[in-house]
């Protein structure tokens, strides 16, 4: 019976990790498709216009739209977020309270692995992701450079939670943590004695002026 509550438990858990990460992406494919949709009408538009100064000015609405557009979609990044952190909070204070901890083994607590966790195609393609989805314009600072630290937790199945920047930018970290929770793909999950396990990862990340 305990196992069949465990397997039952792990199902649940990545499940709901999985919805986590699925927030981002939907919001991110949501916005990419009016983003096409906007620079398909802007290109009939432009195409169509044979006066110089006249192109000129399309083109700077378009751009001013595609900003607008950057700003409102990281508004919605945020309230993801938001409903994130709450929900994983909410689980942490269930296990913490028992409502959960009787179902758990030592096998699905954070473990040191013999292969660590990896980002399919190294810390390199992982850095320039991030880098990628990072909404720089929401970072305001007085410094020419900000650094934080990330640090998650990566789960069997490769999908990612528990998602923590800290830094001296408030702002920063919270852009740090949207862009981590963005990616488009799953870890390759720690290994030990041959089997999957929970591992935590660390990623430095900085931006400068």
């Amino acid at each position: 019976m305990k196992k069949v509550a465990l397997f039952l438990l792990i199902i649940i858990s990545n499940f709901c990790f999985a919805q986590q990460t699925e927030e981002f992406r939907q919001i991110k494919n949501y916005y990419n498709q009016h983003r096409s949709m906007l620079g398909k009408e802007f290109k009939k538009k432009f195409d169509a216009e044979k006066n110089t100064d006249s192109k000129k000015m399309i083109r700077q609405d378009f751009l001013l739209f595609m900003s607008k557009m950057d700003s409102i979609e990281n508004t919605a990044f945020v309230g993801a977020l938001l409903k994130v952190k709450n929900l994983e909070d909410l689980n942490k204070i269930k296990t913490k309270n028992g409502l959960t901890s009787l179902n758990v083994s030592d096998g699905d607590k954070i473990a040191k692995s013999e292969k660590p966790a990896e980002y399919p195609g190294g810390i390199n393609v992982l850095r320039k992701e991030i880098e990628d989805i990072f909404y720089n314009d929401g970072v305001k600072s007085g410094t020419d450079q900000v650094k934080t630290s990330i640090v998650f937790t990566v789960e069997r199945d490769g999908s990612i939670s528990d998602v923590n920047a800290s830094g001296d930018n408030f702002i920063f970290n919270r852009q740090a943590e949207i862009a981590v929770y963005s990616l488009s793909q799953k870890f390759l999950p720690a290994v030990s004695n041959g089997e999957t396990i929970r591992t935590r990862f660390r990623l430095p990340l900085s931006f400068s002026k």
